[in-house]
C-alpha cells in the first residue's frame, strides 16, 4: 500500500465534502475554513484576513507535514489555497491568476483583449453601496443591462435591470445585507489592492450587455498540468422557463463538439493571459446557434465540484481524486478510470421564485424511504425561512431549496426517473414548463455551480 499523504483541504463543504470522503483511506486530510452561510460559523467573517488565515494555515501545515493544499470554494478558498502554496512552496497557481479570474471586471478587460470575439460589451459603475444611481451609466450603456457585483458569487445581486429606478432599487441594502457583503468582499479587495493593483476596486458593479434569457447556457470544465490546457467535459443548463435561474445540469452535453473545441480555445488563451498554471477551472458560456456565436460568462478559477458526480457517473472520472493529483503536481492521467454507472445523468435544481412558493423539506423518515428507492441518488435539502429566504429571494430572484443527481441509461428514462424521484419528495419536477414561472418572473438572473 502506498503511504499515507497528508492533505490540506480549505472551506470544503457539501459537495467536496462527499468527492473527498471517498479518498480518506489514502490521504490524511486536515481542513481548514468555515462556512460563509450558516451562524454561527458566519461570525468568523468578523476581522477575516486572507495574508493572516494563510500564515496560520501554513504555520499548521509546516508542523503536521501536508503534502498539498486546495480548495474548490469560490468566494474564499482557492484564493487561500493558492497563498497558502505559495509560502509552503507546494505544487500550485500563483495567487494572482485566481484573483485575475475572480475580480470579474478585471477578468473582462483580459478577456477583450485575447478573445475579443467572444467577449460581451461591458463597463465598470463604480457606486458605493446605496449612493444615488448616475443619470447616464458609463461606457455608453442605456437600459435594460446587465449588472453585477465585480466580486460574488452564487448570482449574488446579479440580474438584468430595466431602468435607472430599478438598479437603484436593486442596490440598496438593509444593514444585515451590508454587513454580509462588505464582510465578503473586503478580505478580497485588500489582497486584490496589494497584489492585483491594476484590477481596481472590488467594491462596485459591472456592467454587461443583456443577453436574451432563451440563450442556452454551457459550462466547459477542464483542467491545466505542465502547461497544457486539456478539457474534461461540456455540462448543458437548462432554465426555469422565462428565466435564467438552472432548473436542471445534464451530460453528456447535446453541444457540437465543433462548438466545445471553440470554448477551449478561449480558455486556454484567458488561462494563458492570467498566468492560470495548475488545477481545475471552470468556463461558463453562452452559445446562439442561430448567429453561431459564442460568448463568455465568467471564468471561476477551481473545479466545478457539483459536476464533479456527475462526470464521474457517465465518463468514469472521479474529478476529485484528479484535483488531488493535480494539487500534489502529478498527471491526472496516469489515475484508473472507474466503469461509468449510467449514459446519461443530471444534477436537478429545486426553487422557489416566492416566499409562499416553498414546498416541505423531507424528513429523516422520507429520506430513508426516498433512498431505498434511488440507491445511486444524491439529495440536498437546505430550505430556508424567514429573513434568510427573503434574503435569497432578492439577491438571486429565486430560493434553491434542493438539489437531486440522478443517473439512467439514457435521457429519457432519466426524465422518468427524475419525475418519480420528484414527486416522492413531494416538489414540482424540474421538467415541467410552467407556464406561471415565465408570466411571474419579471428579470432574469444568471447563477454559477
Amino acid at each position: 500500500m502506498p503511504p499515507i499523504r497528508r492533505i490540506g483541504l480549505l472551506f470544503a463543504y457539501d459537495w467536496d465534502r462527499i468527492g473527498f470522503e471517498r479518498h480518506a483511506s489514502r490521504h490524511k486530510f486536515y481542513r481548514g475554513g468555515f462556512d460563509l452561510f450558516s451562524f454561527p460559523d458566519n461570525l468568523r467573517l468578523i476581522g477575516f484576513d486572507f495574508d493572516r488565515f494563510a500564515d496560520r494555515t501554513a504555520d499548521r501545515a509546516r508542523r503536521c507535514g501536508w503534502l498539498a493544499v486546495l480548495s474548490h470554494h469560490e468566494p474564499f478558498g482557492a484564493l487561500a489555497a493558492a497563498m497558502v502554496a505559495e509560502q509552503l512552496g507546494l505544487p500550485g497557481v500563483p495567487p494572482e491568476a485566481i484573483l485575475a479570474a475572480q475580480h470579474k471586471l478585471h477578468a473582462r478587460r483580459v478577456l477583450e483583449n485575447v478573445a475579443p470575439e467572444a467577449c460581451l460589451a461591458f463597463a465598470g459603475l463604480d457606486l458605493d453601496y446605496g449612493e444615488p444611481v448616475p443619470e447616464h451609466l458609463p461606457g455608453g450603456f442605456e437600459y435594460p443591462v446587465y449588472v453585477k457585483p465585480v466580486k460574488a458569487a452564487f448570482s449574488v445581486l446579479a440580474r438584468e435591470v430595466g431602468s435607472r429606478a430599478a438598479l437603484q432599487a436593486h442596490t440598496r441594502f438593509d444593514w444585515r445585507e451590508l454587513w454580509v457583503i462588505r464582510h465578503l468582499v473586503e478580505p478580497f479587495d485588500r489582497v486584490c489592492r496589494a497584489r492585483l493593483p491594476q484590477a481596481g476596486s472590488a467594491h462596485r458593479l459591472l456592467l454587461e450587455a443583456p443577453v436574451d434569457p432563451g440563450t442556452p447556457q454551457f459550462n466547459l470544465d477542464g483542467w491545466v498540468f505542465d502547461g497544457q490546457v486539456h478539457a474534461l467535459g461540456v455540462v448543458d443548463a437548462i432554465m426555469y422557463p422565462g428565466t435564467q435561474a438552472f432548473m436542471r445540469w445534464e451530460v453528456p452535453s447535446r453541444l457540437p463538439e465543433s462548438v466545445q473545441a471553440r470554448a477551449l480555445d478561449v480558455a486556454r488563451r484567458f488561462l494563458g493571459a492570467i498566468g492560470y498554471s495548475l488545477g481545475f477551472f471552470n468556463l461558463e458560456f453562452f452559445y446562439d446557434a442561430a448567429t453561431d456565436r459564442l460568448t463568455v460568462i465568467e471564468c471561476n478559477p477551481r473545479l466545478a465540484s457539483q459536476f464533479s458526480d456527475l462526470y464521474r457517473r457517465v465518463q468514469g472520472i472521479d474529478a476529485h481524486a484528479w484535483s488531488l493529483a493535480l494539487a500534489l503536481g502529478e498527471d491526472p492521467r496516469l489515475l484508473r478510470r472507474e466503469d461509468p454507472t449510467a449514459c446519461a445523468a443530471a444534477s436537478l435544481v429545486y426553487r422557489a421564485f416566492d416566499a409562499d412558493g416553498l414546498p416541505a423539506m423531507p424528513d429523516r423518515t422520507l429520506r430513508s424511504a426516498w433512498q431505498q428507492h434511488f440507491p445511486d441518488g444524491l439529495l440536498f435539502a437546505f430550505g430556508r425561512s424567514g429573513y434568510s429566504l427573503r434574503r435569497d429571494l432578492k439577491w438571486t430572484g429565486s430560493h434553491r431549496y434542493g438539489i437531486v443527481h440522478l443517473g439512467a441509461p439514457d435521457a429519457a428514462q432519466l426524465q422518468v426517473r427524475a419525475e418519480a424521484a420528484s414527486r416522492m419528495l413531494g416538489w414540482p419536477v424540474p421538467y415541467a414548463d410552467d407556464a406561471r414561472l415565465e408570466r411571474e418572473s419579471g428579470s432574469s438572473t444568471r447563477e454559477v455551480a
